[in-house]
């Protein structure tokens, strides 16, 4: 390929490398926040511990994970639209996937909310599980997007 591909031209490379740039920030993030849920749950409401989680939490999510996330749609769409990938298969599949990871962005921002209104699980088991989920959607991600089995 020599770079010179849709309406991004000689653009589309660096396009293409922006958006893995941010889509490994974006997941990172993924990776650290539930984590840092998991450190947080045991720590009693209102305490200093509490004040520099909640910070910390915010942070990564208001600094990293939801503008890497909008600029990963942005490109992701760019890069879609350029190669017309919208008629391919492997396509549809991992755009349901990065819909179903951008859910779950949701739900860990939303459960940051709850922590910030002092809400606290008995069990953090939960939260281990769901701390999977960026590493299973990148796995599923990253073979659509290479193999593209179909």
């Amino acid at each position: 390929m020599n770079g010179m591909i849709g309406f991004l031209g000689a653009a589309y490379p660096w396009v293409k490398a922006a958006h893995l740039i941010f889509v490994i920030f974006w997941i990172a993030g993924l990776f650290m926040l539930p984590r840092f849920y998991i450190y947080h749950q045991p720590v009693a409401p209102g305490s200093p511990e509490d004040a520099l989680w909640l910070d910390r939490e915010s942070r990564l999510r208001r600094i990293i994970i939801t503008p890497a996330m909008v600029i990963v749609w942005l490109f992701g769409l760019m890069l879609a639209f350029n190669i017309g990938a919208f008629q391919e298969g492997w396509f549809h599949a991992k755009l349901l996937a990065v819909i179903a990871l951008s859910g779950y962005h949701g739900w860990a921002v939303a459960y940051g909310k709850k922590f910030a209104g002092g809400h606290r699980p008995r069990s953090d088991k939960p939260l281990r599980l769901m701390n999977e989920v960026p590493g299973i959607a990148t796995a599923i991600i990253v073979i659509l997007v290479i193999v593209k089995p179909f």
